[in-house]
């Protein structure tokens, strides 16, 4: 059986299997979702957010892409942390990163990969930042595990420095941002310590004043 079809009856066996443990699954998810959390994750096939977090569709509300970055300028990301914030009413918004990302990697080398290259820049920025942190680290493996952990801190810092973050802990004092690294090896996820929660923790030029004035409708 080639990939393509083995989806379609993979598919299949799934629903058999959860409807055998559960007939009114379907039924039920499809009355609408309230996931409490966000993730904001890498697009690696091997870090599935549910899978790895043990939680079921439905439970959790996903965004991916390279390197688990935050971009401010990515109307998809930002559209996806709209809609999560805003419309779901998170809770808890995670940026979880792996150890072993080709982005990490990749951001750390001269080579020239294409389009990716201007993606891969923004992960270069954060290697500017701690520049002297990782160059004194001689070991390349610890020096590429520790770059994801600190590119994770970083999109966490920008996730707080948007509009959508800031007016919503104004709003309803959450959701509240953390970081983690997810082990390939290990199957395990490290919560970094770092998590947002108010404008407290942000420098003063990144702070808000006031929330947006909200748009009345006639």
């Amino acid at each position: 059986m080639n990939i393509y079809n083995a989806l379609l009856e993979g598919n299949k066996k799934w629903v058999a299997e959860k409807t055998k443990a559960d007939p009114e699954f379907f039924e039920r998810l499809s009355k609408g979702q309230s996931p409490q959390v966000l993730w904001i994750g890498c697009s690696d096939s091997r870090v599935p957010a549910n899978e790895i977090t043990g939680t079921n569709p439905g439970e959790v509300f996903v965004h991916r892409n390279i390197a688990n970055m935050v971009v401010h300028s990515d109307m998809n990301m930002l559209s996806v942390l709209d809609y999560a914030v805003n419309i779901l009413k998170v809770r808890h918004v995670i940026v979880c990163g792996h150890y072993g990302c080709g982005g990490v990697k990749a951001a750390m080398e001269n080579a020239q990969n294409g389009l990716v290259d201007n993606w891969l820049r923004h992960i270069k920025d954060v290697y500017r930042i701690y520049s002297d942190e990782l160059n004194a680290i001689e070991d390349p493996t610890d020096r590429v595990d520790r770059f994801t952990e600190l590119n994770v801190i970083e999109q966490v810092f920008d996730l707080s420095k948007t509009s959508i973050i800031q007016n919503a802990w104004k709003d309803r004092n959450s959701p509240v941002i953390h970081g983690w690294v997810y082990s390939l090896k290990t199957g395990l996820i490290k919560d970094l310590g770092v998590s947002f929660d108010s404008q407290d923790s942000l420098p003063p030029i990144y702070r808000f004043d006031s929330l947006m004035p909200k748009v009345t409708t006639v």
